[in-house]
């Protein structure tokens, strides 16, 4: 099965808020190296996505195995809707001091440039802050059902468009 571009450019788009705030709560949850560009991000993900069909049509090996964890970790795989990844992340960040734009939208604002949010005009700044705040809510109500039905419609109900500098079009 084969994503959609725009899906696959929106994955990306999650890869650079989740590094731009992990680099922002600082600590252990700190990324490792730079930020990757959209090219580097699009090989390390095909690579992913090979290792993880081979792992299905070949079987488990602790090589693999690592070198997929690796990569799923480089990646930040599944950051905002896993979770179990959003848990474990609110968990460390917490004992590294947190930091406001877990909670605060117009802190979350912040990890978005200029032109971004320019670009996305205050409504717009306004959902994407609203969904990834709401996708923290996602480690909540794991045990809960009901509540955690209700954090999907609320990070559904807040999809954001795609707007990261490293997406669009150079001018001429």
């Amino acid at each position: 099965m084969t994503l959609p571009v725009s899906e696959l450019l929106r994955e990306y788009q999650e890869y650079v808020l989740a590094y731009r705030l992990r680099r922002a709560v600082g600590g252990r949850v700190t990324p490792p190296g730079e930020q990757l560009r959209l090219s580097e991000y699009a090989a390390l993900r095909l690579e992913r996505q090979d290792l993880a069909r081979s792992l299905v049509r070949r079987g488990l090996d602790g090589t693999r195995m690592r070198r997929l964890d690796t990569l799923s970790d480089q990646l930040m795989f599944g950051f905002w809707l896993n979770p179990s990844e959003v848990a474990a992340f609110l968990r460390a960040a917490i004992r590294e001091g947190s930091h406001p734009a877990l909670g605060d939208p117009a802190a979350f604002a912040r990890l978005l440039t200029p032109a971004e949010q320019a670009r996305l005009g205050a409504g717009g700044v306004a959902q994407v802050c609203a969904h990834h705040i709401a996708c923290f809510a996602l480690a909540a109500p794991m045990l809960d059902p009901d509540g955690l039905n209700a954090a999907w419609q609320r990070i559904e109900a807040t999809r954001p468009p795609l707007f990261l500098d490293e997406l669009q079009q150079p001018a001429p």
